[in-house]
This record gives C-alpha cells, sequence and structure tokens, in this order.
C-alpha cells in the first residue's frame, strides 16, 4: 500500500475564508496536505517535509506596518511555493517587489489575460482566463528575478513567476470554482512543479486507518458514543473493520431525535454492518430534567451533562474498555489551533461526547482527525454506510431540545418530530434535499387560529428552514419554490393535528443563527 503522506503540501494561513478551499482543493489531486497558521515556527515547517508550500489570501494590507509576514526562510528554503492573493503581495513586498493600495478594489469576477508562457500555467487553453477576484491591495512591481505571467486592467500584475527557483503568484483565486481552469492550475503546481503523486484517495485512507487503529489499539476494546451522525458512523464503521467486536458503541436515545431516528441507527448498525450497539431508551430522563427549563443555553447543558451521566454508567458495566473513540475532524484541528496563537477570533469551543470526564482513564483515538467533512463522507460511502446516513444534513448535539423553543414536552417533540419528517421527506422526493446545506421544522410555543372543516382550532405553529452555505460560518436562506412550500405546509396542517400554521424563516446567517436556539 503507498504511504499516503509521503508527498505532502503545505499551506500557510494568513486568515482567509477560502484557506480551508485550498486544502480541499490539494486534496482532491490526490495529494495530502496540512494548514498551519502563518507564524509557525519555522522549525515546524521544516519538519513537515513538504514537497511544496501555498501561501494563502488574508484580510490584513502589505502596505501598513506590523503586518503578517512569511518567514524569510520559506522563500529560500529551494522548495515550490505559490502565493495567492495576500500571499502573492506578501511574498512580492518582502522579496523586494513594490505594492500598493489599489485605485479601485476587485471583488468578484474579473478576467486576466496571459502576458508569458510559465510552467504554471502550461496545462491551460487559451489567451485569457475568468478569475475570481477578492483584493484590495495589487502588486505594481514585481521582485527582481519574477515576470508578470498575466494581467488586467485593475491587476497590471494578476500573476508573476519566477520558474527558475519555483516561486510563484497569483492575485486571483484558483481555488474557487469561479476560476475557470482554477483546478488544472492548482494540480499543476502540485504534480508537475512539486512532482506528488496522487495517493491521498478515500481507498487508500481507509486502508492506511485500518492499519494505523491496529496498531494503535493492539488487542485493547475501544467504547464509540454513536449518535447516528455521518462523523460518529463513519468512525463506527473504520473500527469494526479494524478491531471486529472489540468495539462497543453505546447509542443514548435522549428521547429527542428525529422520527425514527433511534430504530433507524440499530438496523444499520446493529444488523447491517455487524457493529455492536448498546442502545439506551432514556427519553423519559431528559423529559423530567428538562421539565420547565425555557432558556437555550441551561437547556444545552441539562441535556449534555445528563448524556455524560449515562455514557459514563453505561460505560462502567464493560470490562477491559481502554480507549475512547471520537469523531474529531480536521476543521475542529486547524480552528482549535488558530485560536492558540491568539491571531483568530475562537468562533466555537470544539468537543465530542459532550466533554467526557478524566476520570474514565481513557486513552483517546481519533480516526478522522486529518479528513475533512467531504472526506469523511466519501470514506463512509466507501465503507458501505447508506448514502441516506453520509449526507444527513447535520443535526445538533441536544437534537430536538433546541428546535422546540421555550419548554421542553413530550407532546411538541411528537408534533415536531412529524412535521419535521414530512419536511424533510417532501425535499428528497422533490430532489430538492441535496441542493440545501441543512434544513429543519422548529417548533413554536404559540397558539394561532386556523379554521379545520366548519370549526375554528387554537394549535401550534411549526417554522421550516432551509439553508445554503458552504462553511456553516454564513449561511443564505434557500430560494425554494412557492409551490413546494405551498404543499408541505398543507401536508403538515392536514396530517399534523395540534398544527394551524406553517412560516418559511428567511433570515440570512448573519444577522440570524442558522439554528433558532
Amino acid at each position: 500500500m503507498p504511504d499516503i503522506h509521503a508527498d505532502r503540501i503545505l499551506i500557510l494561513d494568513f486568515g482567509s475564508q477560502y484557506t480551508q478551499l485550498i486544502a480541499r482543493r490539494i486534496r482532491e489531486l490526490g495529494t495530502y496536505c496540512e494548514i498551519y497558521p502563518w507564524d509557525a515556527a519555522v522549525e515546524k515547517i521544516i519538519a513537515f517535509h513538504a514537497k511544496g508550500i501555498v501561501l494563502s489570501g488574508g484580510a490584513e494590507s502589505v502596505t501598513v506596518d506590523n503586518t503578517p509576514k512569511v518567514s524569510a526562510s520559506v522563500l529560500t528554503m529551494g522548495i515550490p511555493v505559490l502565493g495567492i492573493c495576500y500571499g502573492m503581495q506578501t511574498m512580492s513586498k518582502q522579496m523586494g517587489g513594490q505594492v500598493e493600495i489599489a485605485d479601485k478594489r476587485e471583488f468578484g469576477y474579473a478576467q486576466v489575460k496571459f502576458e508569458t508562457s510559465s510552467e504554471l500555467f502550461s496545462d491551460i487553453a487559451g489567451h485569457t482566463l475568468d478569475v475570481w477576484m477578492s483584493h484590495g491591495d495589487r502588486v505594481v512591481r514585481p521582485p527582481t528575478g519574477f515576470k508578470i505571467i498575466a494581467s488586467n486592467e485593475s491587476a497590471p500584475v494578476a500573476g508573476i513567476a519566477d520558474d527558475q527557483r519555483k516561486l510563484f503568484g497569483l492575485q486571483f483565486h484558483p481555488e474557487v470554482t469561479h476560476t475557470e481552469q482554477g483546478k488544472r492550475i492548482l494540480q499543476c503546481f502540485v504534480s508537475k512543479i512539486c512532482n506528488c503523486s496522487a495517493t491521498w484517495t478515500a481507498v487508500n485512507v481507509i486502508h492506511a486507518s485500518i492499519e494505523q487503529i491496529r496498531r494503535q489499539v493492539a488487542s485493547d476494546h475501544v467504547l464509540l458514543a454513536l449518535s447516528g451522525g455521518v462523523d460518529s458512523s463513519v468512525v463506527a464503521a473504520l473500527l469494526q473493520q479494524a478491531i471486529g467486536d472489540r468495539l462497543t458503541c453505546i447509542f443514548v436515545d435522549t428521547g429527542l431525535l428525529r422520527l425514527n431516528e433511534g430504530d433507524q441507527v440499530m438496523e444499520i448498525f446493529a444488523r447491517h454492518l455487524g457493529v455492536r450497539v448498546i442502545r439506551v431508551n432514556a427519553g423519559q430522563r431528559y423529559l423530567d430534567a428538562l421539565q420547565g427549563e425555557s432558556d437555550p443555553e441551561r437547556k444545552r447543558k441539562i441535556i449534555g451533562n445528563l448524556f455524560i451521566d449515562i455514557f459514563e454508567r453505561e460505560a462502567g458495566k464493560l470490562e477491559n474498555v481502554k480507549w475512547l473513540a471520537q469523531g474529531t475532524i480536521y476543521p475542529d484541528i486547524i480552528e482549535s489551533a488558530a485560536a492558540t496563537t491568539g491571531k483568530a477570533k475562537l468562533i466555537k469551543s470544539h468537543h465530542n461526547v459532550a466533554g467526557l470526564p478524566s476520570k474514565m482513564q481513557l486513552q483517546l483515538i481519533e480516526p478522522l482527525k486529518e479528513l475533512f467533512k467531504d472526506e469523511v463522507r466519501n470514506v463512509g460511502l466507501e465503507l458501505g454506510i447508506p448514502r441516506a446516513i453520509v449526507f444527513r444534513h447535520p443535526f445538533p448535539g441536544p437534537g430536538l431540545g433546541v428546535r422546540i423553543l421555550g419548554a421542553v414536552e413530550k407532546k411538541y417533540a411528537d408534533l415536531l418530530r412529524r412535521a419535521d419528517d414530512i419536511f424533510i421527506m417532501e425535499l428528497k422526493s422533490n430532489d430538492l434535499y441535496d441542493s440545501v446545506s441543512q434544513a429543519f421544522a422548529v417548533f413554536m410555543p404559540v397558539k394561532s387560529v386556523g379554521i379545520m372543516g366548519d370549526g375554528r382550532e387554537y394549535d401550534y405553529v411549526i417554522a421550516l428552514r432551509a439553508v445554503e452555505t458552504v462553511d456553516f460560518m454564513t449561511a443564505r436562506w434557500a430560494r425554494l419554490p412557492y409551490e413546494f412550500l405551498s404543499h408541505v405546509s398543507r401536508r403538515i396542517i392536514n396530517e399534523v393535528a395540534g398544527i394551524s400554521r406553517v412560516t418559511y424563516d428567511i433570515s440570512d446567517k448573519p444577522p440570524a443563527t442558522i439554528e433558532w436556539e
């Protein structure tokens, strides 16, 4: 089996919203890469043994003092470097070029023309290229030894190259789909210039992960909290292939899951995939603990703390368990690492299994910690997990507890489950499910007058929410067809006794959040 980490690219992050996208594009080309903050220690950069380095974009300006700079050693290590947007600007200024604030900022579609041949564009057809720009500064004079390889009216220096030293810069973003042939540019850099092989594939990742798990765990037993979400599901399937019946999964049915979800988890994992799953039906315990509580944060803490109690109690019944598996993925690692530098704002803290207590004294194993979400899904499909699980929309850890506004009651959860199921099933039957990133129903504890037949009803309200997003940090409300929404509304009101009105949420994130609580 090939070494999937042998050929690798390092990305130094200057804070661009597209940095993770650069990494995903490089991995799609079959080459492993990682992201370090721009100010990572030179010793750490050297120790990574990259065959090429990419300098990301960023929101800063190289025209001011104390702007982020790449270590000078990076530019003299003798390995290829590609600077993108801010990355090109800081490379240019640090090597003696000139950068200025542009007369006209350039955001969005643009067209550049090729000025002279370069190894970076060796596979690109045509004399012009449609690209995506996002910059306020521009390079006006490249450093000595560099030639201008692309330009446009707003950015006369839109691309630079020193083919001999294998240093390159692009003012535009090849990683975004809006840039025509952008992936081919990155492929040329990674494959031809850096001479990286394409060994990073789902099949190879699975084989390598299984080998790593077996080496790490040896003959020990492993415990996993199985939620039914894609991350924990893929971890379960990987571990089952690696260690078989030495894996035990605990599935806590909180009574706050989607319609029939508990039975579906048991059917798929315990029966279909042969995973040992202990199901704990704790719905009444959660309802009792949440009784009368309406504050969203307190509800989250109650749900999380109760999960810990139940999980710890069930784990205590098992013998010979020495490892705790978690579904940590690479974006969690990136954001946590960035937060420790003090250079980025902490958007959210990342924790799995609600932060299990240290007194359990289990060693941690995280089989997915190198993978992006799309890679996790590809691995899941390769492992035979049903597509419906692999591509299921995100579901909050507290479940319906934070989709029922205010106090949680069983009758509210039952109404919400049925309404949500109708919405999701209709999205799927109308081929709309995969076109939105997340969709769900929200129960509103207010009543509205309705007319059912010849009588008046005074029943509850359901809000529907569907968004489109790439990274879930920002989101756009989904423009679902009016006819579709009308049909869903009629079905919910006619089929879910107790609901008299359906609304549709047309709030973007920001200013709203995706979830209501």
